[in-house]
């Protein structure tokens, strides 16, 4: 049987760019060996649930293949806590599922809406990287179906070029059919945390250095502040609770008021909405609504790392023109000068963040595509100002080229090809695997022909 491609509008979830792609959406690994095969001409691209943010997921004049229904967990061991699952499984499912029974995802990023397809194309990270690494670190097993047809198991062990160059490749190297994560065993649907209220960016770097024996840190940063407020901000650290924790009010219930606040839940659109003076005052309430010093709770998981899943549609906040996500990394520097220069050149634009987050991340390093880097990362959540917002990035790019650092491509819509061949000096090494198992450019993506990952 045939397979049956729809005209479908596409975006990642910051709704910038919108590409029309013919799709389908097969429910079986038969199905989609078929879709492959039906391609005809053109390329393909698989599309999970649409939360990187750019253009990653995105090819015009190709062909998605949406993985949504791919959806069965195949086997599970409780003793070692490996399971397998097709690509398009959740992690909301798995969370769902395995947390009752003493299992979490062993890495999450800030929403549980990613499939474990895309969690391996974007080598994940979350508040645990500097104990836990990516999701690379605790997969084996990836079926990849490449673009010969042929199914090819690989993991550290077996292939490990093609999985590498898997781990982070952005979905160019062939299909995920499925893999084995291993999860890590919890006593309790709680976090045991602690907010500090840090009121610049050295108290920042000084209560990080000072949370090594916490598994998850990430602060929110207030990047509109200047002067000696630079950086100012929450850090939030923790660690999967004890059996007998009891669930208690925690600042993070007054975020999730705040936040709703802004959007209470339903689907909204307006280009008004998040301005200047309304970002600035969310920012403003957001530090208040934590208590000074150090305030200790016992809080919801859910809340601890997927705050803003709370809010349905909250990318619609931004407006019909979407919104882009800027995420870098750069190596450490006692006197931190590129995080400084960063923050004063965005809090002088006046196009502050919205969300603003940093985090310091471990020492692990995989090579290749994959982004985290031993260093400082900083995420910043922009409205789509335009022309003036890209020369403000362009100017940033600059800046992290010069120290060394990157952008993370899972979150990327317009980083230059110069900038990104500096960023990611193994791309070469990267390619010639790719083009070994896929010669005639069958996957293909807007993210690889803008940074000439594919011809």
């Amino acid at each position: 049987m045939s397979t049956n491609w729809v005209n479908k509008k596409l975006a990642g979830w910051g709704r910038y760019p919108v590409v029309e792609m013919l799709c389908a959406r097969p429910q079986s690994p038969s199905e989609l060996r078929q879709a492959l095969a039906d391609r005809g001409a053109d390329s393909v691209l698989a599309f999970g649930l649409g939360r990187s943010y750019g253009d990653v997921g995105l090819l015009r004049h190709g062909k998605a293949i949406l993985t949504e229904r791919l959806d069965r967990m195949l086997a599970f061991d409780p003793e070692s806590g490996w399971l397998r699952c097709e690509a398009g499984v959740g992690l909301a499912e798995i969370i769902k599922v395995f947390l009752p029974r003493g299992f979490f995802p062993p890495v999450v990023p800030g929403t549980q809406f990613v499939t474990v397809g895309g969690a391996l194309a974007n080598n994940i990270h979350g508040k645990n990287h500097h104990v836990d690494g990516c999701w690379g670190d605790h997969v084996r097993r990836v079926e990849l179906l490449t673009a010969s047809g042929e199914i090819v198991f690989c993991d550290k062990d077996h292939e490990p070029e093609l999985f590498w160059a898997t781990v982070g490749g952005l979905g160019l190297t062939g299909l995920v059919l499925s893999m084995e994560i291993r999860l890590t065993p919890v006593h309790s649907p709680h976090i045991d945390m602690e907010t500090v209220r840090v009121n610049h960016l050295d108290e920042f770097f000084e209560v990080s250095a000072a949370s090594a024996d916490f598994t998850h840190t990430v602060s929110w940063i207030d990047c509109a502040k200047r002067g000696l407020k630079m950086g100012r901000g929450v850090f939030m650290r923790g660690r999967h609770a004890a059996a007998d924790a009891t669930l208690e009010k925690s600042p993070l219930t007054g975020v999730l008021d705040l936040v709703k606040s802004f959007a209470d839940g339903r689907p909204f659109e307006s280009n008004l909405l998040l301005n200047k003076l309304t970002i600035k005052a969310f920012n403003e309430a957001y530090f208040r609504i934590h208590p000074a010093g150090t305030h200790r709770s016992i809080a919801d998981l859910h809340g601890f790392f997927f705050p803003l899943d709370a809010v349905d549609n909250w990318n619609y906040a931004y407006g019909s023109r979407g919104f882009l996500q800027y995420q870098i990394a750069v190596p450490h520097d006692p006197e931190h000068r590129v995080m400084r220069e960063v923050l004063r050149r965005v809090s002088d634009t006046g196009m502050a963040s919205f969300l603003a987050v940093i985090k310091e991340f471990g020492d692990q390093q995989h090579g290749g595509l994959s982004f985290p880097i031993p260093g400082v990362t900083l995420a910043l959540d922009f409205p789509n100002y335009g022309p003036a917002l890209f020369a403000l990035l362009d100017t940033l790019d600059a800046l992290v080229v010069e120290a060394g650092g990157r952008v993370y491509l899972g979150k990327d819509a317009r980083l230059s090809r110069q900038h990104f061949r500096i960023m990611y000096p193994e791309w070469e090494r990267w390619r010639a695997v790719r083009d070994r198992w896929d010669p005639n450019g069958v996957f293909k993506s807007e993210l690889g022909k803008r940074l000439g990952l594919v011809d």
